[in-house]
């Protein structure tokens, strides 16, 4: 089983909506139990919430479920997981500072990365302090990075 992990900064906002749209896909295509999900935030200051609700809303606008507890990503957390997917270059760089070795950074990924159509670098924006379009903004990006990131890993891993 694949496993993959979202991470923003407090893991309300962006990571739950990656994981949540990862989910809605992998279902559709007949893949929830060849790959599980889950989401973290860098830093830990919002552990034991649920996602914001403005996410949460956001995800029943397009049919997907925002749900979970945030959780603060650790070192540890490079062994689960196949792929890290950051939400932006800030928490990049602090998933890259806390992987202990080469091979828990090459797990660690932009998830804009796998859009061909985004600008190298791109971040998914943090719509925290934004309005409800700002959060349908992030699910819109998610989509798309994750459809991709789907095509991917049934063409690497034969799923």
């Amino acid at each position: 089983m694949l496993k993959l992990c979202f991470v923003c900064l407090g893991n309300i906002c962006r990571s739950p909506i990656g994981e949540g749209v990862m989910r809605h896909l992998l279902k559709q295509a007949g893949l929830a139990s060849a790959v599980e999900v889950d989401s973290a935030g860098t830093a830990g200051y919002h552990a034991g919430e649920l996602p914001d609700a403005r996410a949460r809303a956001a995800g029943r606008r397009f049919g997907v479920e925002v749900s979970g507890c945030a959780r603060q990503f650790k070192r540890a957390d490079f062994a689960r997981f196949d792929y890290v997917l950051a939400m932006d270059a800030a928490n990049f760089a602090d998933l890259a500072a806390l992987a202990a070795d080469a091979g828990a950074r090459d797990k660690l990924h932009l998830l804009r990365s796998f859009d061909p159509e985004s600008p190298r670098g791109a971040s998914v924006p943090d719509p925290y302090y934004g309005e409800d379009s700002d959060f349908d903004e992030v699910l819109r990006i998610c989509q798309t990075a994750c459809a991709r990131l789907l095509e991917k890993l049934r063409r690497d891993h034969e799923l």
